[in-house]
């Protein structure tokens, strides 16, 4: 809609008409509206003048409507019935002491699952509910408070704040780096099998094996072979069983790196990608308590406990 003040009738007016019209008269319509029928009356008075167009017909036994009111109800009820459905939904999302979540599944795994139980204990009142999902999430539809996505940092009609960057790096299994054959330099990659992701499309730039071995000067290794996933978890799953080395983010492989189910054979050699994880929610959430409380407990877990090789 355009910028200019919309030109709109009286409520009142309207909810009267509306229920008249629904209940086929004034007395019903005061009933329901807890107000006289003469009130109902007026109020359908003040909106025809405003209008210009009547709306009813009124008869000895009653009222009838018009054309042109059996034409502006069809719109009106369906208008009022959005409004109703809007703000009920406003209501029981502001009243909600769930906190609804939305992240990717990989994050959701590695990174969300391993630290929830700080922010419970923290917070003993907050129920939360997490969603693991890949597309973009559509507030205006979906139930979600906040959720957490890997990108740029840009999503129109949204407020975003970046909450970690990512780093790649090469990891595998204690038991394969011990097996070998040898990992001393990124150019022995070229004896092992290579755990892929396999990034969306709406992903296209995100860093992988041949972009990383590009960016350290490494040669002789083809990047396009091993074993491909579609989530990043079951790539650090695989890389944990022995399957091979994986290209870990930092953003979800340090709880593995932490435990030593995994370790990075190149030590500290790694290299940006050129995406984060971003906290992103509408600006009509800003003032929730419980979304205000998930965002300083992700930003202090990031600062507390800072992912390690």
């Amino acid at each position: 809609m355009s910028q200019e003040r919309r030109r709109l009738p009286p409520l009142n007016a309207i909810r009267a008409f509306e229920a008249a019209a629904r209940r086929g008269g004034f007395h019903a319509a005061g009933s329901e509206l807890n107000v006289s029928a003469n009130a109902v009356g007026r109020l359908v008075k003040v909106l025809e003048d405003w209008l210009g167009v009547p709306l009813f017909r009124r008869l000895p036994r009653g009222v009838v409507l018009t054309e042109g009111g059996r034409s502006y109800l069809a719109r009106v009820a369906s208008i009022l019935d959005q409004l109703s459905e809007a703000t009920a939904d406003l209501q029981r999302i502001e009243a909600s002491q769930t906190l609804t979540v939305s992240a990717m599944p990989s994050f959701v795994s590695r990174w969300l699952v391993p630290r929830l139980g700080r922010l419970t204990d923290n917070y003993p009142d907050l129920d939360v509910r997490i969603l693991a999902s890949v597309p973009l999430t559509d507030f205006s539809r979906e139930e979600v408070d906040i959720a957490i996505r890997l990108g740029r940092g840009s999503y129109p009609g949204l407020t975003s704040e970046l909450l970690l960057q990512e780093e790649f790096y090469p990891v595998c299994s204690p038991a394969l780096l011990a097996k070998g054959p040898p990992l001393r330099t990124p150019e022995d990659l070229a004896g092992h099998v290579l755990l892929h992701d396999e990034w969306e499309a709406r992903i296209p730039d995100q860093l992988d094996w041949t972009r990383w071995v590009q960016e350290v000067g490494a040669g002789g290794i083809d990047t396009q072979r091993g074993i491909r996933f579609s989530f990043s978890h079951m790539t650090l799953q695989a890389a944990v069983a022995g399957q091979g080395v994986a290209l870990a983010s930092s953003a979800l492989a340090g709880e593995d790196l932490k435990s030593g189910a995994l370790v990075r054979p190149f030590g500290p050699l790694s290299v940006s990608g050129p995406y984060g994880f971003h906290l992103v929610w509408p600006p009509a959430a800003a003032d929730r308590e419980k979304v205000a409380i998930f965002r300083e407990w992700a930003k202090t877990e990031v600062a507390a406990l800072p992912e390690q090789g």
